[in-house]
């Protein structure tokens, strides 16, 4: 994605969804443009956090630098499939306001609008669990901003009601999909820390 189109997006939601909607990328350019490199920030900073910070953040993080690898990879993998599954199930949504987008314009919003979810992980080389959770706050209203902006436009949706049915819809479900990646690396970094506990000489 073009750096400027993602400048307007965080400053202008409305111009910057404008702008990505007139560029017309594909599903391809979005998903390895976009989706695999942000998609890999969240990752990448699980592992650097581990390994400079160990339990200092989180008890948790304490693990070999083997088992933080594979703990960031797994991450990696579940947020690639997220991506198109909830493109599929956002065109499922859209019944709520009896209308049907193509799925492309699904993919479009399901992938552009976790990115500061994606970026606030950046946060985590910060050793201070307060700080992280404000960034994590600030970050999921940035991205309920850019579903709220997004959806009128990228769907084309004049009507005021419509697109707020659609908003709803569209937030519940993203908002379990967000929880789903939380508990999902919970589970996994709790898994490899009882791995470890149990076979302490890997």
């Amino acid at each position: 994605m073009n750096p400027l189109t993602l400048f307007w997006l965080f400053t202008t939601p409305v111009k910057g969804w404008s702008r990505l909607v007139h560029s017309k990328p594909s599903i391809p350019q979005l998903y390895l443009a976009h989706v695999v490199p942000f998609s890999l920030l969240p990752a990448l900073m699980v592992y650097l956090a581990g390994n400079i910070h160990g339990g200092q953040l989180v008890q948790i993080l304490s693990l070999s630098h083997e088992k933080l690898l594979l703990v960031a990879f797994i991450l990696f993998v579940i947020e690639l499939i997220v991506v198109p599954v909830m493109a599929i199930i956002i065109r499922q949504l859209a019944e709520v306001a009896n209308f049907q987008p193509s799925y492309h314009e699904a993919f479009m919003l399901a992938a552009v609008a976790p990115t500061p979810l994606w970026m606030a992980p950046i946060f985590l080389i910060i050793p201070n669990v307060m700080v992280n959770l404000i960034v994590t706050a600030i970050a999921m209203m940035a991205a309920i901003g850019l579903i709220y902006y997004g959806i009128p436009v990228v769907f084309r949706l004049k009507e005021k009601g419509r697109a707020i049915l659609m908003f709803g819809a569209v937030l519940t479900a993203g908002m379990v999909a967000w929880v789903f990646l939380v508990i999902s690396t919970l589970v996994i970094l709790g898994s490899m820390q009882n791995l470890q506990l149990a076979m302490p000489f890997l």
